[in-house]
Order: C-alpha cells, then structure tokens, then sequence
C-alpha cells in the first residue's frame, strides 16, 4: 500500500468536501478565457511591471537561515527535473499574480478592428479605455491604436507634403499638425500620466508591505525566545498569522524565499509547541482538513474540461496551500504534497494536451490567414480606371478582411507577423486607392475648369437674336458638357444650376418666338375642327358623280385652311376617318379612294417650311413597292409546290387570292410615286 492511501479523509460530507476552496477562491475565480500570450509557459511581462520587480532593493539581506530555507517540496522524495519545472512554474504564476493582487479582479477587454477605424474614432476608443477600464489591463489596446492613428497621420502627413512641395514650397519650411493630432497626444498623455502613477504606487506598496512581512518573520522568531504563558504565546502567534495574511503582496522576485523562510518559522514555533500538544494538534488537524479538501479540489480539477480554468483554479489551491495554510503533523506532510504536487502536473499535463489540438487549429488557421493575406495583395496589385471598378475592390478587400477576423487564433509565434502582413497588405491597397482619387480629384478640377468654359459660351449667347447660328453652338455645348466627367461634389450643384440657366433662357425666347409664329397654325387647327364638324353634317345626294365632285370640293377647302401645329398633326387621321364614311357611300375602286385621300395628304406634305418630308414619303414609298414586289415573289414561288395540284385546292386558291391582293396594292404604291414625282 502506498502512503497515498495512508492519508485520512477530510472531515465534512461530499456536498461540503470544497468549502473551504470554494470560500477563498469565490471572488478570484474569473470564467473569462485565458489570453492568448497566457498560453505559453511564461507570458510577456509588462514594462512597467518588470521595473517594479526589478527596480526593487533588497532590504537588508540576512545571511541566517531565512536565505536558504528550503522549499516545501525539499522535504519529499526526489522528483524528476520535468515535475520541478511544472511546480516552479505554478510558482512563477503565484508569486505573479501575487505581487500585483488587482490581477485577480481584471477581465478581458474586446480588441476591435483598430485598422478600420477613422482617426475620430482611435482618438474617442482611446479616451473610452483610459476612463473605463484598469489602467494596467489596456496597454497593448493603447499600443495598437496609437499606432494605427499615427500610421493614418503620417499618411496625411506625407500627401500634404507632396501638396506643399508640388505648389514650390520649401522642405525646411514644412510643418503640419491637426487638433485630431493634438487631441489625441493629450489622451495619451493622459494614459500615460495615469499608468506610471499606478506602477509607482504599486512599487512603494511592494517595498512597505516586503518589510512588514520581514518584521512579521522576526516577531515569529522571537516568540521561541519569550518566556509567558503557552496560551498568551499561542494567541500573539494567532495574531502574528493574521497580520500575515493581510499584509498584501510583496515583489515576485522575494516572493518564495520570503514564503519559505516564514512557513520555516512556523514549524519551528509547532515544534516548540511539544510542550503543549493539544494547540499544535489542534492546528495540525485543521491545516490537514483544509490541505485534503485541496486536494479533493484539485481532483476534481484534473477531470475539468476547461483546462485554461483548471489551471486558473489550480493557481489558487496553491496560493491557499502556500499563503493561508499552516504546516500538518510530520508524518502527513510527504504524502500529502507528493499527491498535490502529482495531481498539479496531471492538470499541466492535461493543459499541454489541449495545447498542442490548439497549436494544430492556430497552424491551420494561419495558413488560411496567409492565404486571404496572398488574395489581398492580388486585389492590391489591380488598379481599376474608374470609379466603379474602385467600388468593386473595395467591397472585395471588406469581404477578405471578414473573413481574416473570422478565421481564428494563430500560433503566438506568428500573431505579431501575421498582423503585419495583414496591415501592410491592406495598407498598400489603401494607399493605391488613395492614390486613384487624388487623381481622380485633379480630374475634377480640370473637368470643372471645361465646364465653366462651356458656362461663359452659355451666358455670353444666351440674348442672341441670330437663332440659326446660335442654336446649333447651344445645342454643341450641351453635347459637349455631357461628355465631360464628373467635377468635385461641393461645385457640382453650383455650376449645373448656371449652365441650365443660361441654356433655358435662351430657348426660351426661341420657344417664344415659334409660338408667335405658331398663332396662324392654331387658328387652321380651329377652323379644320369646325369643317370636321360640318362635314358631319353633310348629307350626300346618292348621284355618285355629283357626291364625289362635292367630296372633292370638301378637300379642297381643306387644303385651303393652312397648316396645323405639329404636335396637332393627327387631325390629318380624324378627317380621313369622315372621308372614309363618304367614300363607302360610293361606287369607288380602292385606288381610286387610296389616291383622293394622297392627294391631300400631299398637299399638307408640301406646305411643309423644307422638302425633307417629301423626300421622306418618296422613300417610304419605294421601300413598300419593294417589300411587295418581294412578297409577291415569295407567294409564287409557294404555288410551284402546288403545280400538280388541282386548281379547286382551297390553299392553291387562298394563294392565288393574295397574290391578287398584294399586285393591287403594289399598283396603288406605284400611283402614289408617279404622284409624288409630279409635284
């Protein structure tokens, strides 16, 4: 049997087996997950907190045995060099977290995409985590958003430079700064003014609560030394314990030897306690409870799933076990360290394994990083000619840079390289985007330039009275400003508003000179109205040659009544629609109804100011003659598929049919030629 199973039970039922961890640990155990950096067996000191160990004198160093007292785990058997490195490593972690105590309360803080943000928004972020959070948790949050903001600056820097060289100025003479600039060197200011006040109250703290402690061990000592009764000296060592406990933490680098040489002096003054056993097997039963209720814990804790809050825990058993834990009889304290130090490094272990699946999920994840990272520099590489192909690179980088903040952790190794990258990648796509509408902007300039060209020639014409040179210059100059490009929004308005202007008011008065003219073509449009609505009332003889000679009279009328508004000109159908309803009365043959109504459709086509729509007729005419002579083709060449077929067939007979019908038509279109040649 081992003398692990030799060790007695912790007083209390199951349900209560942890009470006493759970009492000292309820406000220092957080659920918030480990940082990424924790995960390495040491993390990355803070500046600030370096110095306060290290800036640390020793006070008077003593060359008794308070410099050489051993460890608790001296007292037990030897343990391999991979079993020292776990247990000094938990140790390094205690004396850690026990120098600066404000660990325990702090909480992780969401690092936000500070790449993306305006410079307003670093400046406000900043200000934000400077006033809300614990001044020694945000320093790399402020590191990161400086130095986005003055990679933003330096950019702006670096275009007002070329600007102020580019219109003569002198190197020497350049300066620039911006109250952004001012303003944000005032938040940083106030944050470092605020963090170095913490460090330096925290190492004067660390300095007075070291010699406390020091002076707590000498009380100690001395109580070997004094000569009263065994209760009152077992009292003032009751009391000397609780002064000890509240003394507050020391620096890290004192941390252990300090430990060491009290809990040294605390076994001593047990052993002088021989006299009176009752008391030192009173505490020795109460520091063995309370040590395997630990160790039951810490049981528990081995199976835990969550390993970063096992070790988290873990941290606290054993800064219980070490600070607020006396020693336990001689023959308990081997066994019961060699367990609690056995199931520490099964929690290491358990730890390091989950470690390694993340460095395997960190690996992949950073390959697919690398990956959107190698995309990006190919978009950057692209330089669209326009605006929209701009557009569309930048709606590709915001997808690529998603996809980069959704991807995961990577290795701690490669974080910083990996952000670089990313940065620099997305900072050289940036740049060339800039670049473009910098150009894009002295375009504008020029394009603005063009247009108040355009605007002068606009208002310098507008009163023009010679409409047939002027007109045609309006008319090029609108052309022309269309085919201009865009210029800078603010003018955009502006400008537009004096060209419209300008153009409007001079065919406006064109407007109002056609519409004088237009009087005369109102007053036919009226009277065609009313001979409309008197032919209405015309009431035919039923001698088809006195009809058509008053039918004919009728169009004569018409054509006498002038010209109509153009925008009127569908009166034209009106009037053939009451032609038609006389025309039916008649004996007429379609063409020669179809050429009484060309007659006088060539009589309103000549009143027109310009021949073109004569010419216009006489084209639509023969491209008609045409389709009908091809259609007549295309109807003949069907009945060859008929030629053995009889005469009676009804599709050789509704052929034959339309035959007839397009070479009737094709007569009436060759009629209207020979009338329209005649004018």
């Amino acid at each position: 049997m081992s003398t692990h199973d030799n060790l007695p039970k912790a007083d209390g039922n199951e349900e209560n087996k942890a009470k006493t961890v759970d009492e000292n640990s309820a406000n220092q155990i957080t659920e918030a997950p480990i940082s990424q950096e924790s995960q390495d067996n040491s993390s990355e000191e803070n500046t600030e907190e370096e110095k306060v160990s290290t800036d640390i004198v020793s006070t008077e160093e003593s060359s008794t045995e308070e410099n050489t007292v051993p460890e608790e785990t001296n007292n037990t058997e030897v343990v391999s060099e991979s079993d020292n490195e776990i247990l000094n490593e938990m140790d390094e972690a205690v004396a850690k977290d026990s120098e600066d105590e404000s660990k325990l309360e702090r909480h992780d803080i969401e690092k936000k995409d500070y790449h993306a943000m305006s410079k307003e928004e670093l400046i406000s972020e900043l200000r934000h985590l400077v006033k809300s959070e614990k001044i020694q948790a945000i320093k790399e949050h402020v590191e990161e958003i400086k130095t986005e903001f003055n990679a933003k600056f330096n950019e702006e820097v670096e275009q007002k430079k070329d600007e102020f060289l580019a219109d003569g100025g002198n190197i020497i003479d350049f300066y620039y700064s911006t109250p952004l600039k001012k303003e944000f060197n005032s938040v940083y200011f106030d944050y470092k003014e605020k963090r170095n006040a913490y460090y330096q109250n925290l190492k004067k703290d660390l300095q007075v609560n070291l010699q406390k402690r020091l002076d707590i061990i000498e009380e100690l000592k001395g109580l070997l030394n004094v000569e009263e009764n065994i209760n009152t000296t077992y009292n003032h060592f009751k009391d000397i314990k609780e002064r000890w406990h509240n003394a507050g933490p020391i620096p890290r680098d004192k941390y252990n030897t300090v430990w060491n040489t009290y809990h040294h002096h605390t076994e001593n003054f047990y052993d002088f306690l021989h006299l009176n056993r009752d008391f030192r097997d009173l505490d020795f039963k109460h520091n063995l409870e309370q040590k395997l209720k630990i160790i039951e814990r810490a049981t528990e804790l081995a199976q835990e799933t969550d390993v970063n809050r096992a070790f988290r825990e873990l941290q606290i058993l054993h800064k219980m076990w070490k600070e607020d834990l006396g020693p336990v009889a001689k023959e308990y304290r081997e066994p019961i360290w060699e367990k609690f130090s056995a199931l520490t490094k099964k929690i290491h272990e358990n730890r390091q394994d989950f470690f390694k699946i993340q460095d395997k999920v960190y690996e992949k994840n950073l390959e697919v990083k690398q990956e959107i990272i190698a995309k990006i520099i190919t978009v950057a590489s692209e330089h669209p000619k326009n605006h929209g192909g701009w557009q569309q690179k930048i709606k590709e980088i915001e997808a690529l840079r998603e996809e980069f903040f959704q991807a995961g952790k990577v290795p701690p190794n490669s974080n910083e390289e990996t952000w670089s990258q990313f940065k620099s990648a997305v900072r050289d796509f940036n740049r060339n985007k800039n670049a473009f509408y910098k150009g894009l902007k002295k375009d504008q300039f020029e394009n603005l330039n063009k247009k108040m060209e355009l605007i002068k020639i606009a208002e310098d014409n507008k009163d023009s009275d010679d409409f047939s040179v002027t007109t045609p210059l309006m008319k090029k100059i609108q052309a022309d400003w269309k085919k201009i490009g865009h210029v800078p929004r603010k003018d955009s308005d502006r400008i537009w508003k004096r060209f419209k202007d300008a153009c409007n008011s001079y065919f406006d008065r064109i407007h109002a000179e056609k519409n004088e003219a237009n009087k005369e073509e109102i007053v036919s449009y009226e009277k065609k109205l009313a001979h409309i609505e008197s032919l209405k009332e015309l009431k035919l003889s039923g001698d088809p040659e006195a009809d058509l000679n008053t039918i004919k009279e009728n169009i004569n009328i018409w054509k006498s009544l002038g010209r109509v508004p153009y925008k009127k000109r569908n009166i034209e159908s009106d009037y053939n629609k009451v032609l038609d309803g006389f025309f039916e009365k008649l004996n007429l043959s379609r063409q020669q109804i179809e050429m009484i109504k060309y007659e006088n459709k060539l009589s309103s086509l000549a009143n027109q100011s310009d021949d073109r729509a004569l010419r216009n007729e006489q084209n639509f005419i023969r491209k008609k003659i045409d389709e009908v002579h091809g259609e007549i083709r295309q109807l003949e060449n069907n009945l060859q598929f008929f030629k053995h077929a009889d005469d009676n067939n009804p599709l050789v007979i509704e052929v034959k049919k339309n035959i007839g019908k397009h070479k009737e038509n094709l007569q009436v279109w060759k009629n209207k030629l020979k009338k329209i040649k005649e004018l």
